[in-house]
């Protein structure tokens, strides 16, 4: 099969997405922990980007060539104008702030619909009812850091509210580590995962390996390590050098509980059902 070169203008992200599964197990360990902490890989050698992953120095050339960089070299200023020029907040609300001439509002507003319309070309309905059947009947173990807490945090009580056993994994490793003992087979872990991966998405993930638990996420990124069964991935909308909502991933995720409703059928809305009378009931004795 012939392969063809990434295109020259991919992030790093699309390029190791280009490459499927023709990564050896060596260059995997590298793309791992690229994606882990691709800040600390851009302003590392390549012998110190070996040895953080105990493989030989060659292979990170060899990985740069095969994701279409000329060398280290220039995998490495790929990697430090795509996370250390362009990555930091300040910057890419200054950038954006730039763009958009004062209209902000408007410029918002046009970058979210382009977005959205674009949505349908990387997540179908058929991918959204499998990740919903995926979910059917189990548990789930939901896992985000930084702004993307508030999508665990809505998918959470929306989960809740149709009757399914929901439960969010935050705080310290520590924390963590407690709150996943639960993880269990036929478990669904559901990660959020924008921009770059959190530290404790791969122990997560080989957790849930472990035990046999289901793996889903909602990204913007192409390719996660490790990959989890099911990826729902689209851009956000605005420049990935700048400023960025979760609009198109909270679409997202309506559409999975829009199609987890459709699964259940009338036994979504019987717990609704209590909701509402439980509401009645407590809102009525504050009030007395």
């Amino acid at each position: 099969m012939t392969h063809h070169a990434p295109d020259v203008a991919a992030t790093v992200a699309t390029r190791i997405a280009e490459c499927g599964d023709r990564l050896t197990q060596s260059e995997a360990k590298l793309v791992t922990e690229l994606m882990r902490a691709p800040r600390d890989i851009a302003l590392a050698t390549a012998a110190e980007f070996a040895r953080r992953c105990d493989v030989h120095e060659a292979t990170t050339s060899r990985l740069a060539r095969k994701l279409g960089f000329a060398g280290y070299a220039a995998f490495r200023n790929a990697l430090r104008d795509e996370y250390l020029k362009r990555s930091e907040p300040a910057d890419r609300l200054s950038r954006t702030l730039s763009m958009s001439g004062g209209a902000h509002l408007r410029h918002l507003v046009a970058d979210e619909i382009a977005a959205l319309q674009g949505v349908l070309d990387h997540v179908d309905d058929e991918t959204v009812a499998l990740a919903a059947a995926d979910m059917t009947g189990r548990r789930v173990f939901l896992f985000a850091e930084g702004h993307s807490t508030a999508l665990a945090d809505m998918a959470d009580r929306r989960l809740r509210r149709m009757g399914i056993d929901s439960r969010v994994l935050r705080g310290s490793p520590r924390d963590l580590a407690e709150q996943a003992l639960a993880l269990a087979a036929g478990d669904v872990l559901l990660t959020f995962v924008f921009r770059r991966m959190p530290g404790s998405y791969a122990p997560l993930m080989r957790i849930a390996g472990e035990v046999g638990a289901v793996t889903l996420a909602i990204s913007d990124m192409p390719a996660l390590r490790p990959m989890p069964a099911r990826l729902l991935s689209a851009p956000r909308g605005g420049p990935n050098a700048g400023f960025q909502t979760l609009t198109v991933p909270m679409t997202i995720v309506n559409a999975l509980i829009l199609a987890l409703g459709a699964r259940h059928g009338g036994t979504a809305i019987i717990p609704l059902d209590r909701l509402g009378h439980l509401i009645d009931v407590l809102g009525g004795g504050a009030a007395s």
